[in-house]
């Protein structure tokens, strides 16, 4: 057997079978929040929208649906995975069409759930399927939330000098790099296995500890040379520090065991963190740098030790970072599923979890004033599912960007490249990587869909909607330029899995009114089935020599329409599909004069 059949036979055994199952938060909890109060179901064309009143310090609500009033009444189940869950309303129910019975509970943890509200019955207005935007004038900072953290493979990978279908993957995986912060304006990288014995971190000779920082030190000079800087994920355990090195994750064989010696586990933390404050300087660390202790500890995939261990290993952690400075940032517990961050110690200097499949969260109540760090997360937790590469997904990014904008400090997309190895290499282009580019660094819709939201302008402007669908399948994010000029950003998504290839009764029409007050010259970008989607160009294992020029020379994301002209006070009408984005910029036009 293989090093990838032994390591993916262990991960099916260990998430048993199917992708997410082993993704336990936690204990169940009592929670003490009242039901949600204002809950309204309205059915319209292939979905129904589910409204309600926000709960104060709820994290989230699960939506329930029944045939009747009498239920039994379950959870509506999107397909995502981890948490069935969503930090707001009003959420776009697509998994039964129309009608039923809607009722809502609130999470105080993601293993506190309170009770069930009143059942609502999914009412039919009869509105036509369309969606009315309009934009207002006040202006706030827009966040942009997608700038601030993309996930890597582990970053030894950027030293790399073997190939992926025919292509270098250190080359590569630098080179995406470069590109999701040149065009995306990504600043901050995270991945796992600094510590591994790839890296070379740590050693034992004669029973001591030697330490060797020399290929940390060309990891870290290489993500800071395109402009990066990292989060300094500590794991997993050096084969002579761990207790037991035969418990093992990824191809790569990370160690997932509790070092046999905590107190040699404390001086290499230390050791580690001081030779980059020396190497990079304090200032620098202290104000870009961020360190968490493992990664998610609550799955035995990752963590082959207890509870209780793994919280002594965050404090000796976090003692050790602050022991070299106390003004560095160290924070977790870095876990699957949204889980113990109510356990994280009141000390942490920031809250870290993932998840997958749903909107991040509202970890405010829990988190206090504490920067949020969602340092995973993504439209699905499972290796090679197709859905990766889809329009879908890039709708998906963009509901969970809009969704978390204000609330958090970085909300991380897994990962940046198909260079990703963790079950394997990559046996075929378009195989499901979890990259927002592939292997060869082409553009998936995912990254389009970013690169679009990178266009918005500095400025947010507010926007409000009506019709069939707004709010829950229909979003806008507007903007204003410098120079007086509109950003609108539309998309229509859902968070159901079955829908990954589209729906047509989910396709609506959109009348935007940008509210201009001048003439203004509108171009166009679409990111949908046959724009920005380059999986629809290729179907085969790799491309020859020839079909890697034209797939590069495909790799690109033109106006989808001709640029014209708009007059004051003029509605632009568009077909927005599902799963769909489009961009539409309104530039003013110069005033001629003599």
């Amino acid at each position: 057997m293989t090093i990838e059949d032994q390591a993916r036979s262990r991960w099916a055994t260990l998430m048993g079978g199917g992708g997410a199952q082993d993704r336990t938060p936690g204990k169940p909890q009592q929670s003490t929040l009242p039901a949600p109060t204002g809950v309204f179901a309205v059915s319209g064309r292939g979905q129904v929208s589910v409204s309600w009143d926000a709960v104060p310090g709820a994290i989230g609500y699960a939506v329930h649906r029944a045939d009747s009033a009498d239920g039994p009444f379950e959870v509506v189940d999107h397909g995502g995975g981890d948490v069935l869950a969503v930090p707001h309303g009003p959420y776009a129910d697509t998994t039964a069409g129309r009608g039923g019975w809607y009722a809502v509970a609130a999470l105080e943890t993601v293993t506190a759930l309170g009770p069930v509200s009143t059942p609502v019955p999914a009412v039919d207005i009869s509105q036509p399927p369309m969606v009315t935007v309009n934009v207002g004038s006040d202006t706030s900072p827009l966040p942009r939330v997608w700038e601030a953290m993309v996930g890597s493979e582990h970053l030894s990978h950027l030293l790399s000098a073997e190939v992926t279908g025919g292509r270098l993957i250190g080359e590569e995986l630098t080179e995406a790099l470069r590109r999701v912060h040149d065009e995306l304006g990504v600043r901050t990288v995270r991945a796992h296995h600094i510590l591994g014995d790839d890296v070379g971190v740590y050693r034992e000779v004669g029973g001591e500890p030697v330490y060797d920082f020399s290929r940390v030190d060309r990891v870290y000079d290489a993500v800071r040379s395109i402009g990066l800087t990292p989060v300094v994920e500590f794991g997993y355990m050096p084969r002579d520090l761990a207790r037991d090195p035969s418990q093992t994750v990824f191809t790569y064989q990370g160690i997932i065991s509790p070092p046999r010696d905590w107190d040699r586990w404390y001086d290499l933390i230390r050791a580690f963190t001081a030779h980059v404050v020396d190497r990079y300087g304090l200032d620098e660390v202290r104000s870009t740098w961020w360190f968490e202790a493992w990664n998610e500890p609550n799955l035995s995939v990752f963590w082959s030790g207890t509870t209780e261990e793994y919280w002594k290993l965050y404090e000796l952690t976090a003692r050790a970072v602050r022991d070299v400075d106390p003004g560095l940032r160290v924070g977790g517990p870095a876990t699957a599923a949204v889980g113990w961050v109510e356990d994280t110690p009141a000390s942490a200097d920031f809250i870290s979890t993932h998840v997958y499949g749903t909107l991040p969260l509202d970890l405010r109540p829990l988190a206090g004033d504490r920067p949020l760090l969602w340092t995973e997360w993504g439209v699905t937790a499972t290796h090679g599912n197709p859905i990766n590469d889809t329009v879908f997904a890039a709708a998906f990014l963009l509901k969970g960007m809009h969704s978390a904008s204000g609330r958090i400090e970085a909300l991380a997309p897994w990962v940046a490249s198909d260079h990703f190895e963790e079950l394997g290499r990559p046996q075929r282009l378009f195989h499901g990587g979890f990259g927002l580019l592939t292997v060869g660094n082409l553009a998936k819709p995912k990254f389009w869909a970013l690169s679009l939201a990178a266009r918005l302008g500095p400025e947010e402007l507010p926007v409000s909607l009506s019709g069939d669908g707004a709010n829950s399948l229909v979003s806008a994010w507007a903007s204003r330029y410098d120079d007086g000029g509109t950003g609108v950003l539309l998309f229509n998504s859902t968070l159901d899995h079955s829908r990954t290839a589209g729906e047509p009764h989910l396709h609506r029409r959109v009348v935007l009114r940008p509210g201009l007050t001048a003439p203004h010259r509108l171009r166009m970008w679409r990111v949908d089935q046959t724009h920005g989607n380059i999986a629809a160009q290729f179907d085969g294992e790799w491309p020859s020599p020839t079909q890697w020029e034209a797939l590069a020379e495909a790799d690109r994301l033109d106006e989808s329409e001709p640029p014209r002209r708009v007059a004051p006070g003029e509605d632009v009408t568009l077909e927005l599909p599902n799963p769909g984005i489009v961009f539409l910029e309104f530039r003013p036009i110069p005033t001629r004069t003599g």
